[in-house]
């Protein structure tokens, strides 16, 4: 795919849809279990369209963890989860104890705009074909160091539900008000003085804002994402030498 999604200007949101949705390919519903590391990890039931709200929402409530770090060899990212997001939240924090992520990598990356991560081609522990229901808050939106879902485009995916497992976290650069009043007019929200000064002095990606879940941030940690960010990629915006990370909760 060639980098439709410019990080100046209007982004096509068809261009997001593609990147993103890219992220359930192959090793979602093709993962096998059984191997010696994933045996060593907590169990992980695997959840179905039909049971996973109702087991995300009791693990939610036992398991109110909201710091997480992750790991590469780039150094360590921060982030917080919101509150206000439980199903994604909960469906984090329970891949993660799960030791899920330990697994994945940074599989995919377009500099000035996102990094992606979650899956990889060597899991063995399986999760199961679910997805998320979206959780969309106005408040929440796609600034730098926000972290978000990745899922299906629209044609598959009308609901915009969430993957399972595959995640991303903001790029992106500064916007001007032209461009946040056409994605205020193109996705029907009214940016807020907070968030217009976020996205005109931080920047961000608000072409994606009401169209992915977004349920956390980074605290700590952008230079890592910016360092993951220049990894050398090929054709596919695959990084050519692996940032496998793992992730962890940590204390409040």
């Amino acid at each position: 795919m060639t980098q439709a999604f410019s990080s100046k200007g209007i982004i096509p949101l068809i261009a997001c849809i593609l990147f993103f949705s890219s992220c359930q390919t192959q090793t979602e519903d093709q993962a096998t279990a059984g191997k010696d590391d994933a045996a060593a990890q907590a169990p992980l039931e695997p959840l179905t369209s039909e049971n996973a709200v109702e087991v995300l929402t009791a693990f939610e409530k036992e398991n109110p963890d909201s710091l997480i770090l992750i790991s590469t060899r780039h150094g360590d990212i921060k982030l917080r989860l919101y509150k206000d997001t439980p199903l994604h939240r909960a469906n984090f924090v329970r891949l993660t104890k799960a030791g899920f992520y330990d697994q994945g990598e940074f599989y995919r990356v377009v500099k000035g705009f996102a990094v992606q991560g979650g899956d990889s081609d060597n899991r063995t522990i399986k999760q199961g074909p679910y997805k998320i229901p979206q959780e969309f808050k106005p408040k929440h939106i796609h600034k730098r160091g926000a972290l978000a879902m990745a899922r299906y485009g629209d044609e598959q995916n009308p609901d915009k539900e969430s993957s399972s497992h595959n995640f991303y976290i903001v790029l992106g650069e500064p916007r001007t008000m032209e461009e946040l009043r056409a994605f205020e007019a193109q996705h029907g929200v009214k940016y807020t003085p907070e968030q217009i000064k976020l996205y005109t002095s931080i920047g961000g990606e608000p072409a994606l804002d009401q169209q992915y879940t977004v349920f956390g941030e980074v605290i700590e940690g952008m230079d890592v994402v910016d360092k993951i960010a220049e990894e050398p990629v090929d054709s596919q915006k695959w990084p050519r030498t692996i940032v496998q990370h793992k992730i962890k909760v940590v204390e409040q």
